[in-house]
């Protein structure tokens, strides 16, 4: 079983076991305990949220760089499809399963209508003929006549700076896929699963690009010996993708990850594509949590020195961005062809190709010892460093709660003991140290309620600051983009020959678009996460300057507590009480359910702008006819055609500002008062209750209980014998709980 597993296991069985505890203890003493209710929510919390605690990888670069190749390696066998189309907009996320599992979540046919309708908004034919108010590709009569718009469509159309126009081959995409998801798709998405020998169909969407355009996510469980079961692997889409909304897809993953593994090819070694992307993780924040691949092709290397020689070069290059990167180098494919060669499943074709590599002793000793150490690197990140962080805040809670419940069954067990005056006397001494507790608790509350709003007013600011119009921040680099954004008219003369205005400023508006989605995509987006990222680790800074001196307030009336419980001979349980360490800002955002705004939200700027510059030369038209009417001169056609260009351009660019601005003082508002702010108050909520909850073991309401006995409501020797027995069961708990917190300290040792 999975180290990690193990662990989970014990800890949700010592969570129940306490559970069982406060069951038993409430229905056979007849007397109820405030604590426990807190307690036992801390115990369904901690069986609801742990078998959730996943570590995730996500395996970026560019496109061919042998991404899905290495993933393949990881699993030891051929998973994912390889050399998969560029167009393939999907994050296939990988886990361990029992077995062979593709789980393929499809988008639901309002979603899928809404991307057709926004990508035909591009074709000015579609303004001029359509006769529907919203399409449906479920109609045939609308399948037809996206047919009919796609034959239309020009070699100018078709091809935006240089590459495959988005639009058109999102369009191409639906109409051919249609046919082969019709049953499948429904008005909430659907979903498909292939198991065992069905598994491989998953790659006939994964590598189709008619077919990915349909889907939302895909999930695949492999049966795996050489990936933990916590552990989730993404083979992320090319970086280098001519779709912009890709990288924002891969953005809003890598938000998720808790590791990058970037892969680089040795055929092409670092590429301009692979410095801009590495520069956007930089920009993010993420780059400490990066390592680098060299996925060497043993077809392209001569000599071993050859490779070495292209290795540093690479590494030399990649320390610009991050001085002393951890950087393998060995061969994915060889790796994968091997690993395939010992379960029989190898094609004669790669037999042929593995056994012409095995002669190059030199490259696959090389290879060997890199992946060794990558192996052993990578492990060590995926367990040692990771489980203290995900298991331990989930063991040290339980700790507290069975030492306030073996404090809580020894101190009844010395009521029930005495007699009316004695336990006048333990109650009256307890209670000057609960009311000491008390003031403490106001007074943490009071000061973190101060911190809070003042960081409230901090982030206000900086976000503000931040996403101002004028000076600084995101937004005036996006308006200089298009203020600056330069169309030389004289290069779509052909296209206004042959074409005419109107699907010339169409073209000259999606090249527009097009460049202002990559900037926003590359620069813009990376930015705006960094800055997030940042105001994240300030909330901390923030909070952990104010909590960390309480932290010496509450040991000190802890030992007051326990030095009172000792006159009357309770001896308590010594936990080790670790100090609060920083707060694990993704825990707390897990725990609320908040999650930044997208990069893709980011995206989604009004659509407004599409249909302006054809307004605007009806608009101009007009003008024109009334001053005929009024027998005013009119210019040369030409003339008159080029100024309406002009017009339009500055009438696209004015739009299309106002649409920003506006977009971003939405997007402004939602980060600071559905997240941030939001984030705020769960952190400072959670500091107080990590404080305090020490407390809660200590703050038993005695009087119940000794009302009660005075009453003769209980049977007192029942009672007596069932609290020892808690206190016994309570002790064995207790010690279960050391013995895993030792193992995972073994562990965090290099044990």
């Amino acid at each position: 079983m999975d180290k990690f597993v193990f662990f989970k296991n014990e800890i949700i069985q010592i969570s129940a076991e306490i559970a069982d505890l406060f069951e038993s203890a409430e229905s056979a003493t007849g007397f109820s305990e405030r604590n426990f209710t807190s307690w036992k929510k801390t115990c369904e919390n901690i069986q609801k949220r742990l078998p959730d605690e996943i570590m995730r990888v996500a395996a970026v670069g560019p496109i061919k760089s042998g991404k899905s190749t290495f993933v393949n390696t990881l699993f030891h066998g051929d998973y994912l499809k390889r050399g998969a189309g560029v167009v393939t907009a999907i994050v296939t996320r990988i886990r361990k399963g029992s077995m062979l599992s593709a789980t393929l979540f499809f988008k639901s046919w309002d979603e899928v209508n809404q991307e057709i309708d926004q990508a035909l908004a591009f074709f000015p034919s579609v303004i001029k003929n359509s006769d529907y108010e919203t399409f449906d590709i479920r109609r045939i009569s609308d399948r037809k006549y996206l047919a009919a718009v796609l034959q239309s469509l020009s070699s100018d159309q078709l091809i935006t700076q240089g590459t495959r126009n988005v639009n058109s081959v999102i369009l191409s995409s639906y109409l051919k896929g249609y046919d082969r998801v019709e049953g499948i798709v429904t008005s909430d998405g659907g979903k498909r699963i292939y198991e065992g020998e069905m598994f491989s169909e998953h790659r006939n969407f994964s590598g189709d690009e008619v077919l990915a355009v349909y889907l939302k996510d895909i999930q695949l469980e492999i049966n795996s010996t050489t990936i933990e079961e916590n552990i989730e692997i993404a083979d992320c889409q090319g970086s280098d993708s001519s779709n912009p909304l890709h990288l924002a897809m891969i953005q809003d993953y890598l938000l998720l990850a808790n590791m990058l593994v970037y892969v680089i090819s040795s055929r092409t070694g670092l590429r301009q594509a692979d410095i801009r992307f590495l520069s956007m993780i930089r920009k993010m924040g993420i780059m400490d949590n990066t390592m680098f691949v060299v996925n060497c092709d043993f077809s392209e290397h001569e000599t071993l020195e050859g490779m070495t020689a292209l290795i540093a070069g690479i590494r030399d290059e990649v320390s610009i961005l991050k001085p002393d990167p951890e950087l393998f180098a060995f061969s994915s494919l060889f790796d994968l062809f091997r690993a395939k060669e010992i379960s029989g499943d190898l094609s004669d074709r790669d037999r042929k190709r593995l056994e012409q590599w095995a002669a190059e002793k030199e490259l696959i000793d090389f290879s060997n010892r890199e992946k060794e150490r990558f192996d052993a690197v990578f492990q060590k990140k995926v367990t040692i460093e990771r489980y203290p962080l995900l298991l331990r805040n989930h063991l040290d809670r339980l700790g507290v709660i069975s030492a306030g419940v073996l404090q809580w069954t020894r101190l009844n067990q010395e009521i029930m003991k005495g007699d009316e005056q004695s336990a006048g006397r333990i109650l009256k001494d307890i209670q000057k140290n609960q009311e000491k507790m008390h003031r403490i608790k106001s007074m943490i509350r009071n000061t973190l309620d101060g911190c809070e709003n003042r960081a409230k007013s901090e982030l206000r600011s900086d976000i503000d600051s931040f996403f101002e119009n004028r000076s600084g921040g995101v937004v005036p680099e996006i308006t200089a983009f298009i203020k600056n954004y330069t169309i030389q008219i004289e290069q779509y003369e052909a296209v206004l020959k042959t074409k005419g205005f109107t699907d010339t400023l169409y073209l000259i508006y999606q090249e527009f678009k097009h460049a202002l989605d990559n900037m926003m995509a590359e620069k813009i987006n990376p930015a705006i996460i960094g800055f997030i990222k940042s105001e994240e680790r300030k909330i901390v800074g923030t909070l952990d300057s104010v909590s960390q001196p309480f932290d010496g307030m509450v040991v000190d009336a802890l030992a007051g507590y326990e030095k009172t419980l000792g006159n009357y001979d309770i001896k308590m349980m010594q936990k080790l009480e670790r100090k609060p360490g920083s707060l694990d800002i993704e825990s707390i955002k897990r725990l609320a359910g908040l999650q930044i705004p997208t990069a893709f939200a980011v995206m989604r700027y009004s659509a407004r702008v599409k249909t302006e510059a054809v307004l605007w030369f009806g608009l101009y038209k007009l003008r024109n006819a009334f001053k005929k009417i009024f027998k005013k001169p009119i210019r040369e056609k030409e003339d008159d055609v080029y100024q309406a260009i002009k017009d339009g351009i500055r009438c696209m660019k004015r739009e299309t500002e106002i649409s920003i601005l506006f977009h971003f003082k939405t997007y402004r508002e939602n980060i600071k008062f559905q997240d941030l702010v939001k984030l705020i108050e769960t952190a400072a909520s959670h500091y107080f209750e990590t404080l305090v909850n020490r407390f809660q073991a200590y703050n038993t309401d005695l009087v119940e209980l000794t009302q009660l006995i005075d009453e003769k409501r209980i049977d007192k020797e029942r009672v007596f014998k069932i609290l020892r027995d808690t206190e016994e069961k309570v002790l064995n708990i207790y010690k279960h709980i050391d013995k895993i917190d030792n193992a995972l300290s073994g562990i965090s040792d290099g044990g």
